[in-house]
């Protein structure tokens, strides 16, 4: 894979050519200062005060007292305080209004989907920086993201390239997309080979029912909008059909092994045996019962990898170690009840 395929595909290239086929958006840079927030694991506490920059006081009565009360003696305790950005909060602030008042956040690449869990409302909308900031430095793709773009150059192979690669922060118009109506297109030597739906993990019943138009409306907006548009021969998109059967452009992916093939595979993909002798026009894939219905691939990123193991029993060692650790922690609490129980 050459590195200008991956550059071609984030989102402030793509973006301008499919600009009305698409959901509004504002692109705002990165600045370094911020970039280290996010990447720093040892802050904690979220930045970004916006609509809620004072901290108002309760109208209990009680609350001039509660602040003199000292929760600790050690005189070496430190606050902790979250960094702020002025000028990029403000910036932030203007666009998110600009954009009806909540978004959908993302980088170059990717977005926060496997952090969706530590919102309130385990929802990737965000009405302020703050959403942002808290969705950001939960998530395992950001951090890729941020920490990979230093290191594309040895990761690729190079041609000619002329675009400067920065950290950017995408915000997109905040839209109520049903999954059932998302699918991945793969398209090779401009020729759309397979379709298969995004949300692989669950069943659903109007796909089934309505298999030909939804892969007819997604072939023309293909033909009509996207082929000999977009700068690589070679690429993967992903589209949102709506009730109407509108079809809209959500997200551009390098045609390669970095991006997920979902139902199909990569080794099919590249060598397009199986396809190739399918019917006229591109295979397309969708989960045809409840019974082969997944959990997400995302629910390992909610809770430690090692928990994961321990559960479903995929690393036996583990689970062993876990098991005399358990099997010492009782021995140790029977001993401190027999010394307790002894007589005097």
């Amino acid at each position: 894979m050459k590195k200008e395929q991956v550059v071609n595909c984030q989102f402030s290239v793509w973006y301008p050519i499919f600009k009305k086929h698409t959901i509004k958006s504002l692109i705002l840079p990165l600045p370094q200062n911020v970039i280290d927030y996010l990447l720093d694991d040892g802050t904690l506490v979220v930045s970004g005060s916006d609509h809620n920059t004072q901290q108002t006081h309760t109208n209990n009565s009680d609350s001039d007292a509660e602040e003199d009360v000292q929760w600790s003696d050690d005189e070496t305790t430190t606050t902790v305080t979250a960094p702020e950005f002025p000028e990029f909060t403000s910036k932030v602030l203007e666009a998110i209004n600009a954009l009806g008042g909540s978004i959908f956040p993302k980088l170059n690449w990717s977005a926060p989907r496997d952090a969706n869990w530590i919102a309130l409302n385990s929802s990737l909308q965000c009405c302020s920086l703050s959403d942002i900031f808290l969705l950001f430095k939960s998530s395992d793709f950001i951090t890729h993201d941020l920490t990979q773009i230093d290191l594309m150059p040895s990761m690729y192979v190079i041609t000619s390239l002329h675009c400067v690669i920065c950290p950017q922060l995408v915000l997109r118009k905040w839209s109520e997309l049903i999954p059932g109506g998302e699918f991945r297109c793969f398209v090779k030597e401009n020729k759309l080979i397979a379709i298969s739906q995004r949300d692989y993990t669950q069943y659903y019943q109007h796909i089934l029912k309505q298999e030909e138009p939804v892969c007819q409306a997604i072939q023309d907006f293909f033909s009509q909008h996207i082929q000999y548009n977009f700068l690589d021969e070679d690429f993967v998109f992903d589209v949102y059909r709506d009730s109407q059967g509108r079809v809209w452009l959500i997200d551009l992916n390098p045609f390669g092994e970095v991006t997920d093939s979902l139902l199909f595979s990569w080794e099919e993909l590249t060598s397009g045996g199986e396809l190739n002798q399918h019917q006229e026009g591109p295979a397309f894939r969708y989960t045809t019962s409840e019974v082969t219905v997944q959990p997400s691939p995302c629910l390992s990123y909610r809770i430690p990898r090692d928990f994961v193991d321990l559960s479903t029993g995929e690393d036996a060692y583990k689970l062993i170690d876990f098991l005399k650790l358990t099997k010492s922690q009782q021995e140790e609490c029977e001993e401190e009840e027999e010394e307790e129980n002894a007589p005097q």
